[in-house]
């Protein structure tokens, strides 16, 4: 499927400006109802003519589409989709615009599927009134669920989300907790609200007084802090480690995956916070290295010996220059991808593996510096 939306129309002056959506809103596809389509579908292309009722419509553009936008009243878009609702996390953005293009309403997904955002994008292409009753967004605030989300981060766990939200809407002590990450996750005009409370350290949010808490690492939380959130904490993993990685000829994904989980747990850090992997130009094609990048969605990143040698190296290896090029792959890698200037993990080697973990560096404006 190539088109992102669907534009379902029922009236004519609805089909009228659902196809004047559908030229101003990138991959969006206008499905018309075909007794008042009329000439509408001679002099338009665009327009997709359904002659079945739309409720027998719907079910099939809802798994089809990233969002479905319907040119008719708020009610019956409430009954029509009641039936085919499944999850926050996978139902689509669904947005209710009035048939004179007055209003444009977030109805559903307002957050995990983008309605708000759609919302204000069409609102501004069609001049009009942009509805939004999410409590986050009317109160000009940071939603939980979309934290760091054009970043990449991901919670440990989405069962936290509703305590925690609750208690950020509802005025609640919020504690705050970043370890790792990019710093530029307030989205533009959001205030952070009075009640949160920002720490500096694990050992200051356990000391502190709150009904749920936010914390941003890279490290795994075992023990008292663990203890400590319970259920009213979310994790979100930022995508803040670099894998360096060399390997012998050959060597599996299966080895290399293993090394990579036994590495990084021993050193505490998790795995979904493994933005991308970094090695020697000469490794692109390892077909274990590809494969493990691909499992996880891992950028693979290459080096020629030249940029690697760039990185001066405590312990250089004549017999990693004979093979490669450059006196080390592993932990040049790393910190040339990373930007770091020391690694978390300087190189081991592991059967036909080494590896060496570095964390992403980030500016003042909490923006990385290399990828």
């Amino acid at each position: 499927m190539a088109s992102r939306y669907a534009a379902v129309a029922i009236t004519t002056n609805g089909i009228r400006l659902a196809l004047k959506l559908g030229a101003l809103l990138a991959d969006t596809e206008v499905y018309g109802y075909a007794k008042y389509s009329g000439d509408l579908q001679e002099t338009s292309s665009a327009l997709q003519v359904f002659a079945e009722p739309v409720r027998e419509l719907l079910p099939k553009l809802f798994r089809q589409y990233e969002g479905i936008i319907l040119f008719f009243s708020l009610g019956a878009a409430v009954r029509l989709i009641a039936p085919l609702l499944t999850d926050k996390r996978t139902d689509p953005a669904v947005i209710v615009i009035d048939e004179s293009g007055e209003h444009v309403i977030s109805m559903l997904s307002g957050h995990l599927g983008g309605a708000n955002r759609l919302t204000l994008q069409i609102a501004q292409l069609l001049d009009s009134h942009p509805v939004i009753t999410t409590a986050s967004d009317v109160q000009g605030t940071f939603a939980v669920d979309l934290l760091g989300a054009e970043f990449g981060w991901r919670a440990d766990h989405f069962a936290p989300m509703k305590t925690v939200s609750a208690a950020l809407v509802n005025g609640e002590a919020v504690a705050f907790l970043q370890e790792s990450g990019e710093r530029s996750w307030l989205p533009p005009g959001a205030v952070l609200p009075a009640h949160v409370r920002l720490c500096g350290s694990m050992a200051e949010l356990q000391e502190a007084p709150f009904s749920a808490a936010i914390v941003v690492t890279d490290l795994l939380l075992t023990g008292p802090a663990s203890a400590a959130l319970g259920e009213r904490a979310v994790v979100y993993r930022p995508r803040s480690l670099v894998l360096g990685l060399g390997c012998n000829r050959g060597t599996s994904q299966e080895e290399l995956e293993t090394v990579v989980q036994d590495t990084l747990a021993e050193l505490g850090l998790s795995l979904l916070s493994v933005r991308n992997v970094a090695t020697a130009g000469i490794k692109g094609d390892e077909a274990g290295l590809i494969a493990l990048c691909a499992k996880y969605g891992w950028k693979l990143t290459l080096y020629s010996p030249e940029q690697l040698n760039t990185v001066v190296l405590e312990q250089p290896s004549e017999t990693v220059f004979k093979a490669t090029g450059a006196y080390g792959v592993c932990e040049p890698a790393a910190l040339l991808s990373s930007g770091a200037r020391d690694l978390v993990l300087k190189k081991k080697k592991s059967g036909n593996v080494t590896i060496a973990v570095a964390r992403v560096s980030f500016n003042e404006a909490g923006e990385s510096l290399h990828e």
